[in-house]
């Protein structure tokens, strides 16, 4: 009676390990499906990124405003008849017409 009852554990655990450690078992598949969930959210992202994408391509087929906007801050156009002013901040406490660089003091 104890040798059926082991020759019937052993039979069980045979049985089981190619269902958890198999080519196919659950090990598997729980790997598997954890890679798809990090393949999803990999997708999702790109989706976000092709449709912002898709969006200024639309802009800049359809619309002069979005070239104009891109010609503005991207190659820094003006229209003939704007001036453009540029204000650079000063460092605080130095004299005008000395900065930092052109001080000898600070050589």
């Amino acid at each position: 009676m104890r040798a059926l009852g082991i020759i019937l554990a052993a039979l069980i655990i045979l049985i089981q390990y190619p269902l958890w450690f198999g080519k196919g078992g659950w090990l598997r598949a729980w790997e598997v499906d954890r890679q798809v969930e990090a393949a999803k959210g990999k997708n999702g992202d790109l989706e976000r990124r092709n449709s912002a994408l898709a969006a200024d391509v639309r802009d800049l087929k359809t619309g002069s405003d979005a070239i104009e906007e891109r010609a503005r801050y991207e190659l820094g156009m003006t229209r003939p008849d704007e001036v453009f002013y540029q204000y650079v901040d000063k460092q605080p406490g130095a004299p005008v017409g000395i900065t930092r660089d052109s001080n000898p003091a600070n050589q």
